[in-house]
């Protein structure tokens, strides 16, 4: 088997292993409808073991349990969930309310995307109340310092009081009271910008005639997994915390081991950031984060409460001693929103959110996923600016393009390479006359031949392995950034983060009938345009040169741009277009490539003498069965 016959074959090992691995060891699980009605209202965990409320750090006194209510309480909770009064959120791109309940914001709608390509899917739900399907809210406070009653201060349950007719925009914060009867007047106001920040300021006066300690505090909780959960490997999904430049990442399964007390020596994820960081949680595409005033230290913690199968994050600030007569406050933001890469950024670059852009997940190859992102996001922008539909497919081909014009001295060397080894192989077959079966000296032979020749017979591997890192690299950001959701190329082509929706089942929309729904066992016969396209592209570029001689090679060559048309069909759409141009450009090159070093590729007559070869193995075949 010649060289280039090697390289092809390491390539097609090497990204099949991954791919298969990736596709069968980690399958992502069906998404499921973030809004679609509960079953129930109140769960059997809820019922035994009640909502949780916060009782930050140290200050938990000694022999309680932190955080813990009564049983049963929850169904007093959910009923006066659905009776409290709630104030109205109206912003070009978040609607839902914060309930007068312990003053949650629990109801969060994102204007712009909706659970589906139609326009009439329901708007995605990033948050929601007690009682609902996922359970899922932000609630604000002061936690009780040493010789301060917990009654005294605001928990999770607490009635609190608007202004009649108040409704939270850009344009008119909203500030809500709560007087506790023993001197203490808690305010807090809710304040939100035109897209996803919400900065929430605590205040505290004291009228009382002695100095009082309490501790601010913002937490996000999250009652089970989210029902969207995929649990892919390529995906994070769960914690996300930074802590003084140090990025943390853990999914919902890690965060089980967490306890719930978080003072000094505990097993719970505490860390004290001394300066800037921020926690939450993120989903594929959403992400709700609290981010404590940058530049002021924090106690950054994350819990899980297993008997009400609770997930929580913390953001806890330092304790205060507010004097009489004085007024004590804290200032926290919260993201509450879609990881949109401009918007993120803009709050890390204008608005000193530490290293916010790395909450979307890069990855562990982030050195090549965020400068293909950045080029790949500005060349749509650029596309967009012609009005030229289906930018974001045009920016694949054009990002495509230039990979391969930065990786083209490489692959220069690499195919002019392989046009050498074509010319020298008259002298192989004539060292392997030679040696006969002695493997030992035609290896040494052939050796002697590429030192005097001046070839390296592995100069060809190396463009195949740089495009392996970058493939996976481009995998993941087609998958992973909420850029390419729901982001439409041409005709049938109306999500580039999905697999193709046509079918050759019925040929392509032709016949009346649906294809296999993608969780059918003979949906991976479903094979659509651009998978078949796919196959034929690598199917061509095979035919640059003759098949192996060898009948076994020669048949796993056949065969393999098939197998992995089938493997690749479930895809984003994205991706496969990329490895459609890729191969395309790929074929346009080595053949001038060879052809300048005077080897013309025969790539008809190969396709006839293949064909012919397959005649002849089935007519052989069917003389063996007589």
């Amino acid at each position: 088997m010649d060289n280039q016959n090697k390289n092809l074959l390491l390539a097609t090992v090497l990204s099949g292993l991954v791919i298969v691995g990736w596709t069968v060891l980690f399958p992502p699980s069906p998404a499921v409808d973030p809004n679609a009605p509960a079953e129930t209202s109140t769960s059997a965990t809820d019922q035994a073991s009640g909502d949780t409320a916060l009782t930050p750090g140290a200050d938990a006194p000694a022999g309680q349990s932190a955080g813990a209510t009564a049983p049963g309480e929850m169904g007093a909770t959910q009923t006066a969930e659905s009776e409290a009064a709630r104030v109205t959120i109206d912003t070009p791109r978040i609607s839902g309310s914060i309930s007068m309940l312990g003053g949650r914001l629990d109801d969060v709608e994102l204007k712009d995307y909706h659970v589906e390509l139609s326009d009439a899917s329901p708007l995605v739900t990033l948050m929601s109340p007690v009682g609902s399907q996922d359970p899922y809210y932000a609630l604000f406070g002061w936690a009780a310092g040493a010789g301060v009653d917990a009654s005294a201060v605001p928990g999770p349950d607490t009635l609190w009081q608007a202004e009649d007719g108040a409704t939270l925009t850009p344009e008119t914060p909203v500030t809500l009271t709560w007087d506790n009867g023993a001197g203490l007047v808690f305010r807090r106001e809710y304040a939100v910008d035109p897209d996803y920040m919400f900065t929430v300021t605590q205040s505290v006066e004291n009228t009382t005639g002695a100095a009082v300690n309490l501790r601010p505090y913002g937490l996000l909780r999250r009652h089970g997994e989210p029902s969207t959960l995929q649990n892919f490997f390529v995906l994070h999904e769960g914690l996300v915390r930074m802590s003084d430049g140090t990025l943390q990442e853990e999914k919902y399964k890690k965060m089980t081991e967490f306890d719930t007390d978080t003072r000094e020596g505990a097993p719970a994820d505490r860390v004290e950031v001394t300066e800037n960081g921020w926690i939450g949680f993120t989903d594929h595409y959403w992400m709700s984060t609290l981010i404590p005033q940058q530049g002021q230290p924090f106690r950054s913690v994350a819990k899980y409460y297993p008997n009400a199968d609770i997930y929580q994050t913390e953001a806890v600030m330092p304790l205060q001693e507010i004097a009489p007569g004085a007024t004590g406050t804290s200032e926290t933001r919260l993201f509450a929103g879609a990881k949109e890469t401009d918007t993120i950024r803009h709050y890390q670059d204008d608005e000193g959110v530490d290293r916010f852009i790395d909450s979307i997940d890069w990855g562990w190859f982030f050195f090549l996923t965020k400068p293909i992102f950045a080029v790949l996001h500005w060349l749509s922008v650029f596309f967009e600016g012609l009005g030229l539909k289906g930018h974001m497919g045009w920016a694949i081909i054009a990002l495509t393009i230039l990979l391969k014009a930065l990786l083209f001295p490489l692959a220069y060397k690499s195919y002019a390479s392989m046009a050498k080894m074509k010319e020298l192989q008259p002298q192989m077959e004539k060292l392997k006359e030679r040696a006969g079966d002695d493997r030992q000296k035609l290896q040494k032979e052939m050796m002697e031949l590429y030192k005097k020749e001046k070839v390296n017979p592995a100069a060809g591997c190396l463009p195949i392995l740089l495009q392996i890192p970058i493939f996976f690299s481009l995998y993941k950001v087609i998958f992973v950034t909420i850029e390419l959701r729901h982001a439409a190329w041409v005709g049938w082509i109306r999500d580039l983060s999905a697999p193709d929706p046509s079918s050759i089942l019925n040929l392509f929309g032709l016949l009346p009938f649906a294809p296999p729904s993608p969780e059918s066992f003979i949906a991976i016969l479903s094979l659509g345009v651009l998978p078949i396209l796919l196959g034929i592209s690598m199917w061509l570029q095979q035919k640059l040169n003759p098949a192996p001689a060898d009948k076994s090679q020669a048949m796993i060559f056949a065969w393999m741009p098939w197998v992995f048309m089938f493997m690749l069909g479930n895809f984003a759409s994205g991706l496969v277009l990329y490895w459609i141009t890729n191969n395309t450009i790929t074929f346009i090159q080595q053949y001038t490539i060879m052809r300048s070093h005077g080897f013309k590729p025969d790539v008809f007559g190969n396709i006839r003498n293949s064909v012919k070869f397959g005649k002849k193995d089935a007519g052989k075949k069917a003389g063996d069965k007589k």
